[in-house]
């Protein structure tokens, strides 16, 4: 089997490209889809170009539209991170207050040992204590 090394590369550099022009055909279907200044006929009249005529479709949607599409990605990242604290939040405050007790405790008992207040056999004893389950409770 003949197959050059300069030829290897070629075949390399065109599966990059066609990879990269996959990558933003997606990245640009997903900005109509996201974009709230476009409406039903708008987004489907880009939808057909960017998909009947892709290059051209993508190029001309990239000189159109592109100075708005990473302001787009930052508003959507923003509102995943409020989603994200916002439930963070809730599941943070519903948490039982055994559990931030023995959380508490297990940090205080780490603090000790690394600043040497109490021995790693201290700390082994105390950290099961904290963490057998409470046997007063009915």
């Amino acid at each position: 089997m003949d197959y050059p090394l300069l030829n290897a590369f070629w075949t390399m550099c065109l599966i990059f490209l066609w990879v990269m022009w996959l990558i933003l055909l997606f990245r640009i279907i997903g900005d109509i889809f996201r974009s709230h200044d476009l409406k039903g006929w708008g987004k489907t009249g880009w939808l057909v170009l960017v998909i009947l005529l892709p290059f051209l479709g993508v190029f001309v949607y990239v000189i159109a539209r592109g100075h708005g599409m990473s302001e787009r990605e930052i508003a959507q990242a923003e509102r995943q991170q409020k989603q994200l604290q916002e439930y963070l939040r809730k599941t943070v405050a519903t948490g039982d207050d055994e559990t931030s007790r023995h959380a508490d405790s297990l940090a205080k008992l780490a603090e000790l040992k690394n600043h040497g207040d109490i021995t790693e056999e201290e700390y082994q004893k105390a950290k099961v204590k904290v963490l057998a389950p409470d046997r007063t409770a009915p």
